[in-house]
C-alpha cells in the first residue's frame, strides 16, 4: 500500500510539518510527499533527513515534485 501526503498549495511549514507527523506515525518504511515549491521540496527532504530518513528520489510533477522517502 502506497502512502502519500499531499503538501500541494500549502505554505512552510505546513508541509514539513505534515511529513513529520507521518515520519512519527510510519517509524519505518516508505512513503510519497507532494509540494508544489522549490521551499518545500528543500525544506521537506532537509527535515526528513534529521529525522534519519532517507531522500530516496525526487521527481517533477506537473506543477510540483514527488518526493520519495525511505527509512528501514
Amino acid at each position: 500500500m502506497s502512502t502519500t501526503v499531499d503538501a500541494r498549495g500549502l505554505s512552510c511549514p505546513q508541509p514539513v510539518i505534515l511529513t513529520m507527523e507521518k515520519i512519527k506515525e510510519l517509524g519505518t518504511g516508505e512513503f510519497t510527499v507532494l509540494v508544489d515549491t522549490d521551499t518545500s521540496k528543500e525544506n521537506v527532504s532537509r527535515a526528513a533527513a534529521s529525522k534519519g530518513w532517507e531522500v530516496k528520489d525526487i521527481q517533477p510533477d506537473g506543477e510540483g515534485y514527488r518526493i520519495t522517502l525511505k527509512k528501514g
